[in-house]
């Protein structure tokens, strides 16, 4: 039997109308911030599937992501002039109406362009009740959703890795919930998430760091009601 939280059966605290279209996708824009690094972005494409195209201007949806990017919460009373803020920044967006496949109906694509003219692709969904999935990250399949600290880490796929950063995270005391490493050629580029019970302090990352072979680090720190 499937068990719910109090979040999933009464809804986030957020600046309305829709826990999907405007909690789900600020969560969304936030998460793909962290991922993508959030200090240094200069221009967002976010490209809408289904639902998300038809109804984003009505629902808020444009702003919520925006708002998420910039580091907004769902709850943020500023969410509603977030192109304002944005622009502020001088970060450029543009929202695109675009069939993303077989895919969630409230599914967006983030082009998100850094100021060195690098660019992250980061695909995700609004599932409901202001909860996400994040699908994929430059077209690595990938499947987490938030809800867990968690700690992306974009690496050469070598043997050991998995080994080496497990035993950093184990003698640092913290408990590992759920562990993924998705890669397409052996021995080229991977993806490796944990997902873990409590923080990452900034001493584990450092050290994870110095391994070697170590492409980009992320820490995800989970969307908690304000």
């Amino acid at each position: 039997m499937k068990q719910f939280s109090c979040f999933d059966i009464l809804g986030p605290i957020m600046v309305g109308p829709s826990s999907s279209h405007t909690a789900g996708a600020a969560r969304l824009g936030k998460i793909a911030a962290i991922i993508a690094g959030e200090e240094d972005i200069k221009e967002v494409k976010f490209y809408l599937h289904g639902s998300f195209g038809k109804t984003y201007k009505g629902h808020g949806t444009d702003k919520a992501l925006v708002a998420g990017v910039l580091g907004m919460d769902p709850w943020d009373a500023r969410l509603k002039n977030s192109f304002m803020f944005a622009k502020e920044k001088k970060i450029k967006f543009d929202f695109i109406e675009e069939d993303l496949g077989e895919v969630h109906p409230n599914t967006v694509k983030f082009e998100i362009k850094k100021f060195d003219e690098s660019v992250i692709e980061i695909l995700g969904s609004s599932i409901g009740g202001g909860n996400i999935i994040i699908n994929e990250i430059d077209k690595m399949v990938v499947d987490f959703t938030g809800n867990y600290p968690a700690l992306i880490i974009r690496l050469k796929d070598i043997p050991g890795m998995i080994s080496k950063v497990s035993t950093i995270i184990y003698e640092a005391g913290i408990n590992v919930a759920y562990l993924k490493f998705y890669r397409k050629i052996k021995g080229l580029n991977a993806t490796m998430i944990f997902e873990t019970d409590s923080a990452i302090c900034e001493e584990v990352v450092s050290s994870i760091k110095q391994l070697g072979n170590i492409y980009s680090i992320r820490c995800v720190n989970p969307i908690t009601e304000g």
